[in-house]
């Protein structure tokens, strides 16, 4: 089985202070499953260990680190999208594309999503409760 890894899951684990039993769930599936990724998904990961570099949160030795333990991953990447679904799901459910993505790579492949994203996590369960199932955080998250 497979599930939809959203960015903001990674940089849960790889943020100290930034855990989530969302996160830890999907690691813990990682441990059996392969999660499936857009391609910006590497972008984003990256982006935002950028960011957290920058901000001083890591220091270059600390994100090189965390782009090892990413490689790591066991990620199948799509290359497939459908960009006009994507783009209408953002429309519609009133997220980013970049979100959109993650968003119509869990239906097109039925497979649930993993996001610490409240818009996300949103629009996935307007549009396919299940898309959340296991991994909604006690908040509603």
């Amino acid at each position: 089985m497979s599930f939809v890894l959203d960015a903001s899951v990674v940089l849960a684990w790889l943020l100290d202070d930034e855990d989530d039993p969302v996160a830890r769930v999907a690691l813990e599936r990682l441990d059996t499953e392969t999660a499936l990724v857009p391609q910006v998904w590497h972008v984003e990961v990256r982006s935002a260990l950028l960011g957290a570099e920058r901000r001083r949160r890591l220091r270059p030795v600390q994100t090189d680190d965390c782009l090892a333990r990413v490689r790591e991953l066991p990620v199948q990447t799509d290359s497939a999208p459908d960009i006009d679904r994507a783009f209408a799901l953002a429309r519609t459910r009133r997220l980013s594309v970049y979100d959109a993505l993650y968003l119509e790579l869990a239906l097109r492949t039925g497979t649930p999503i993993a996001t610490l994203d409240r818009a996300l996590a949103g629009a996935a369960r307007t549009e396919s409760p299940a898309l959340v199932q296991g991994f909604a955080s006690p908040d509603g998250a």
